[in-house]
C-alpha cells in the first residue's frame, strides 16, 4: 500500500483485510470465494486497480512464489466478473503479474504435482514501477525513500 501511495495512487484495504477478525475466522472455515478476495483497492485519476499481496511464501530455495489453485481460479473469476478492473499479484520483489499469466504463461507459474498450488518465478515478470508509476518526487527525495527512511 505504502508503494502505491508513493506513486500517487488512493489505497483501501479489500477483501479479508478489511473485515472484522470474527468474519475473517469464519471465512477460513469455508471454501468461498470471498477467502481469496484482493487485499487492495487502488486509484489514481479515473485509473482502478485491485492487488493481491504474494510477498510471504517466497521459497528461500528457489525464489518461487506459491499460489494456491484455489486463489488463483478465484483471482480469474474475479477478473472476468470485475472487467476492466484488473486484478494484479504483486509479489515481495516488487513485481507483478496477472492470474492468467500464472496460469496460462509456462514461463511464470509451474502447476505442483500436488495440484494444490502454483510455483511462480517472477524473472520476467513486469515491474512494479512500469504499471504503477515512478514514485512521485518530494523536494529532490522520492516518497519510496522518505517511506523507508521513516520506517527505519
Amino acid at each position: 500500500m505504502e508503494e502505491l501511495r508513493a506513486r500517487g495512487w488512493e489505497v483501501h484495504p479489500f477483501g479479508q483485510g478489511a473485515y472484522p477478525t470474527a468474519i475473517q475466522a469464519a471465512l477460513q472455515a469455508t471454501n468461498s470465494p470471498l477467502r481469496h478476495l484482493p487485499d487492495v483497492i487502488a486509484a489514481r485519476g479515473t485509473t482502478v486497480v485491485t492487488i493481491d499481496a504474494k510477498t510471504s511464501m517466497c521459497s528461500r530455495a528457489s525464489g518461487r512464489y506459491a499460489i494456491s489453485t484455489k486463489c488463483l481460479l478465484a483471482g480469474l473469476q474475479f477478473t472476468g466478473l470485475n472487467a476492466p478492473v484488473p486484478l494484479y499479484y504483486v509479489f515481495g520483489d516488487l513485481t507483478v503479474l496477472t492470474p492468467a499469466d500464472v496460469m496460462h504463461h509456462s514461463g511464470y507459474g509451474q502447476l505442483h504435482s500436488s495440484g494444490s498450488y502454483y510455483l511462480v518465478s517472477t524473472r520476467q515478470a513486469y515491474r512494479f514501477d512500469d504499471l504503477f508509476g515512478q514514485p512521485v518526487e518530494v523536494g529532490h527525495l522520492s516518497a519510496t525513500h522518505s517511506l523507508r527512511q521513516a520506517a527505519s
